[in-house]
């Protein structure tokens, strides 16, 4: 009898205390993360930054066509802007507080994305490019016979 009164007990209380506990759940925060990588991809048409721990796990990211820029919009300097400040103000929210910048491609967002992390509080230590370069191109076409 003790048993059945501990199961009509049971889902009474949890289902009144079940709302807080995930709200508590919700609110708290994960661990601090000081430092990190933020990873700039600017192309000819988007832009994408990703900042992620020491490790390489993502924190935040986002991209231009997240920010709501569509078209040509999305590979402009502020379309660029706003994705790094979007990116920036989660991992500010998360602790972070300097980060390293790799960036990669040629388009027309690389500086201002840049400016835009440190806008957001996070200092920058280092900013290196990582854009491929081809050393010897593609292999030549085969030579014609007449």
């Amino acid at each position: 009898m003790s048993e059945e009164t501990k199961k009509t007990e049971v889902p009474q209380q949890p289902a009144e205390a079940a709302p807080q506990a995930e709200e508590t759940a919700k609110k708290r925060p994960g661990k601090s993360i000081p430092a990190g990588i933020a990873f700039i991809r600017s192309t000819f048409n988007n832009t994408q930054v990703s900042i992620a721990d020491a490790r390489g796990g993502v924190i935040s990211w986002s991209s231009a066509g997240k920010a709501g820029f569509k078209g040509s919009r999305k590979s402009t300097a502020f379309a660029a802007t706003m994705v790094a400040q979007d990116a920036a103000r989660v991992a500010v929210a998360k602790g972070m507080h300097e980060c390293e910048v790799r960036m990669q491609g040629a388009g027309a967002g690389r500086e201002s994305a840049v400016r835009a992390i440190q806008a957001a509080g996070i200092r920058v230590t280092q900013i290196t490019d990582t854009t491929p370069v081809p050393h010897n191109g593609c292999r030549a076409r085969k030579r014609r016979r007449v």
